[in-house]
């Protein structure tokens, strides 16, 4: 008798650029090493996998110290206008020196890998956001059907 599938379960519930990449690119991964793999978007992550905003997200400079900065006062940069497109700018062009893929490209990468992807029913009701809006693949469903995945999961990621 084969051995059980490895299993992990992962929660993205921020709707930035930076904070895109990394349950895609983890997810994207764990599949391709044969990895049953689920992320749960909830709140602002839902902007993620929402197909009207994912190719446009940004990158918030408030609040983020590790954020390059040309003074030791990120937060007072970040107050001022024109920061989040510039910062946004930045980090698009880090992405493209790496060759890294779109958060688009991302999400079919993971849909093909076979990536459980579950936008959350109540944020969904709460943003007037529907299922037309999300990217094709994607389920919607609640905190209990996420659970029911991740409660076999052998690591679960909280992003």
């Amino acid at each position: 008798m084969g051995e059980k599938k490895k299993r992990m379960a992962i929660i993205a519930s921020k709707g930035t650029l930076d904070m895109a990449y990394p349950p895609l690119i983890l997810a994207s991964t764990a599949a391709a090493m044969d990895v049953e793999v689920g992320i749960f978007f909830t709140l602002y992550g839902v902007d993620i996998v929402n197909k009207k905003k994912n190719h446009s997200l940004k990158v918030a400079p408030i609040a983020n110290p590790a954020m390059p900065s040309p003074i030791p006062f990120p937060n007072i940069l970040g107050v001022l206008p024109g920061m989040t497109p510039m910062a946004t700018m930045m980090m698009k062009s880090m992405i493209k020196k790496i060759n890294w893929p779109t958060i688009p490209e991302l999400l079919n990468t993971c849909i093909e890998a076979g990536v459980r992807m579950i936008a959350c029913t109540p944020t969904l009701e709460m943003t007037g956001v529907n299922k037309d809006d999300l990217v094709g693949g994607v389920e919607v469903a609640g905190a209990g059907d996420f659970l029911d995945f991740a409660l076999d999961a052998d690591i679960s990621l909280f992003v």
